[in-house]
């Protein structure tokens, strides 16, 4: 599922964007009494899925999505009581390879994380990539996804991004 192409951080060669722009991580979100008390319900809400993507490492820097400003906290939409998840990222360049292997780590994260119950749907930003419509598409397939995750070599290479950087 991930495309070829010479990506510096995990097939080696040349970086595709070797200068990207970096963006300030936002601040880490309070946690509030109601969330602690276990007899309220918590219902999951755009912030707390942000949370749960923003510092997926991209395959190729040593930096995390949100400081490549790859996923940013308005392109996630929540709806807790019809137990959906709408993911929007947006690659750093309009032909970047690694759009599929970043959406497939977003969604791995996800489905990691979130009760069975949800649907999600990880996509690219309408019109930031050349072939957003091949990629959404993939991502979609969930076929597709489980047989990706079956590639031990893809698997270990979106575990890589889901790792917490030493």
């Amino acid at each position: 599922m991930a495309g070829g192409g010479g990506g510096g951080g995990v097939g080696g060669g040349l970086l595709e964007n070797a200068n990207p722009l970096i963006y300030e991580r936002s601040g880490e979100r309070p946690v509030t009494a109601g969330e602690e008390d276990e007899q309220v319900p918590d219902s999951i809400d755009a912030r707390e899925i942000f949370d749960l993507i923003r510092s997926i490492n991209d395959p190729e820097h040593p930096l995390t999505l949100e400081e490549l400003n790859v996923v940013e906290q308005v392109r996630v939409q929540v709806s807790d009581p019809e137990s959906t998840v709408a993911v929007a990222f947006t690659p750093t360049i309009p032909h970047c390879s690694m759009a599929t292997l970043i959406g497939l780590s977003i969604k791995v994260k996800l489905l990691r994380s979130l009760p069975q119950r949800f649907k999600m749907d990880v996509h690219i930003t309408p019109g930031t990539h050349a072939s957003e419509h091949a990629v959404n598409k993939q991502l979609a397939d969930k076929e597709r996804v489980a047989a990706a995750l079956e590639n031990t070599h893809l698997l270990a290479v979106v575990n890589q991004c889901l790792s917490a950087r030493s």
